[in-house]
């Protein structure tokens, strides 16, 4: 793994809790772990931002279990396991602290991360994601009786992902299945307890759409039990195309990314 002379990345892979976790790495400065949202691959995540995040910090972008070029595995897909990978890559890569920057499964996986390792959080940048699966509209939970196709993906989304999915991924016709154990994930999601999202000492900037599968009611109220939090909600904007508003992202990530941590001297 190395950049080249221009900062750009070229992809590696560990072997890391029984899988050939892929992963990039751009640029130099303090480490920024970017990490995907379900069913997408790191470059349509973050293809959008992370040149400009790559001028100033030392991104890390990471491919999930069963996601882009990381192979499923016989393994449960939880927050927990899913974590614990990205945990194990930055002890692999002698990073003991790290900031972070998710959106959707890949923002979940962070927070998980940060309440279970929080010595290895830094920031958090946390893109559309609930403390509990109520936290979602209703029709934008997995298996809802009533579809809430404003705010779900369109077919051109999901012909998106699965075009991006059979391009890289080792075993190009997993993706149902893929897709199958994503979903369950969320569909078993119990959330954090205000006890743990209190504990959360880490700086949070969370970003949501006000057209997203997140109620804007419960954003507000992860800001009030997340003690270093604040919140960003983008005009006009779906679930999906949260990541692609690159100017306002970047105009919020950046200042915040900057900003002192707890214990700092400034």
């Amino acid at each position: 793994m190395s950049t080249d002379a221009n900062g750009a990345g070229t992809g590696s892979y560990a072997a890391i809790n029984g899988l050939r976790l892929y992963y990039e790495v751009h640029g130099g400065g303090r480490p920024l772990v970017l990490l995907h949202g379900g069913l997408l691959t790191f470059d349509r995540t973050f293809g959008p931002v992370l040149p400009d995040l790559a001028k100033s910090h030392q991104v890390i972008g990471i491919e999930l279990q069963g996601h882009g070029h990381t192979a499923d595995s016989g393994r449960e897909m939880t927050l927990e396991n899913l974590a614990a990978d990205v945990a194990a890559l930055l002890s692999h890569l002698g990073i003991g602290q790290a900031d972070f920057f998710g959106f959707s499964l890949g923002g979940m996986v962070a927070l998980e991360l940060a309440t279970r390792y929080p010595d290895l959080a830094g920031r958090l940048v946390l893109g559309s994601i609930p403390s509990r699966l109520d936290g979602y509209h209703p029709g934008t939970r997995p298996g809802a009786a009533e579809p809430d196709w404003d705010r779900l993906p369109t077919a051109a989304d999901g012909q998106l992902m699965e075009a991006d999915y059979r391009r890289v991924a080792p075993d190009p016709d997993h993706f149902q299945q893929d897709l199958a154990k994503t979903a369950g994930l969320v569909a078993d999601f119990q959330g954090w307890s205000p006890e743990q999202l209190a504990a959360v000492r880490s700086p949070a900037l969370l970003i949501i759409g006000d057209n997203d599968f997140v109620r804007i009611e419960h954003a507000a109220e992860m800001l009030t039990m997340m003690p270093n939090a604040q919140l960003a909600v983008l005009p006009g904007t779906r679930h999906m195309e949260v990541i692609q508003r690159a100017d306002q992202l970047l105009a919020l990530v950046l200042p915040f990314l900057d900003g002192p941590l707890p214990g700092s001297a400034g």
